[in-house]
């Protein structure tokens, strides 16, 4: 493989897909626990299309952060999780080949979301559209989701609402207010995961004029606020399961508390030290794929077994 190819893919922070291919299988699996039926063809084209545009959302964070300015001052990131992925800064690839790579991507997904609509019905575009518009606006400068504190409700809406409500649509052709209600602790924690990201970039950040909430409240009272980001996304699955609105056996899903505590504590000690709040960033993408694993696994058990 050459160097350029290399670096492409490298750019494309493939350890940060699972975060949305999890909620193509929970969508699937709550489709799966509903009527019997798992359409593997369909499965697998939700899988790649999602994996595009989130993939092109994160090349295009690169692009956008470094015109922005943000990548370009930002000595504190800590990597994997923060700081975008460097490539433009070492010279390994331009702005240019970043830029047209992320609108591939995207033009990628659009493609594959095409098809299901003419497949599955014209409701995909229901969720494709704000999906991509939300991926292409998330990081520009200025006018950006995340510069006008939106990145979190954003993040939360496509990789966790959209994606799973979206799978579900594909693989029964309705729409259902059970999958939303599943969708939602997998919203709050990957907004969670954002935003536990974004405390080492707080300095570059602040100093470009990207005006997320952690530059917004400040660190301290930052932390506080992903403590109870952190809480309701875990909690939520054993009160919705308690209260009707999802399988009881989602409340397995709320076994993660037990390691949301640390997390928080984390958090709240070296809220301001950029390598000593790594294992809360590590424990925040855990949190949520345990989540995830958990409510889609207990979903398909419960519909094998029965």
């Amino acid at each position: 493989m050459s160097t350029r190819a290399q670096a492409l893919l490298y750019e494309l922070r493939a350890a940060f897909l699972p975060a949305s291919l999890l909620a193509v299988f929970v969508g699937t699996a709550l489709a799966f626990y509903r009527t019997g039926r798992w359409h593997w063809p369909l499965f697998l084209a939700c899988i790649a299309g999602v994996a595009a545009v989130h993939a092109g959302a994160n090349v295009l964070n690169d692009y956008f952060d470094h015109i922005g300015g943000s990548d370009k001052v930002n000595t504190d990131f800590v990597r994997p999780f923060t700081g975008g992925s460097r490539l433009i800064q070492q010279g390994r690839l331009t702005p240019r080949e970043v830029r047209t790579f992320g609108l591939a991507l995207l033009g990628i997904g659009v493609a594959i979301g095409l098809g299901l609509a003419w497949r599955c019905g014209l409701g995909v575009l229901a969720f494709l559209a704000p999906a991509v518009a939300i991926a292409a606006a998330y990081s520009v400068p200025r006018v950006g989701l995340a510069t006008l504190g939106m990145g979190e409700i954003a993040v939360a809406l496509v990789f966790g609402v959209l994606t799973v409500m979206g799978s579900f649509y594909v693989q029964t052709g309705t729409v259902s207010g059970e999958a939303f209600f599943v969708s939602l602790p997998l919203a709050v924690l990957i907004a969670a995961v954002l935003f536990i990201n974004q405390f080492q970039d707080y300095a570059a950040d602040r100093a470009a004029g990207k005006r997320n909430w952690v530059v917004r409240l400040g660190r301290r009272r930052a932390a506080r606020v992903y403590a109870c980001m952190l809480a309701l996304g875990v909690l939520l699955p054993v009160v919705e399961a308690a209260a009707g609105l999802v399988p009881a056996q989602l409340a397995w899903a709320t076994l993660a508390a037990v390691l949301a505590y640390p997390a928080m504590v984390c958090a709240r000690r070296h809220c301001a030290e950029p390598v000593r709040l790594t294992p809360a960033n590590a424990l925040t993408v855990i949190i949520h794929a345990f989540v995830a694993v958990i409510a889609g696994s207990a979903l398909v058990i419960a519909r094998a077994t029965t």
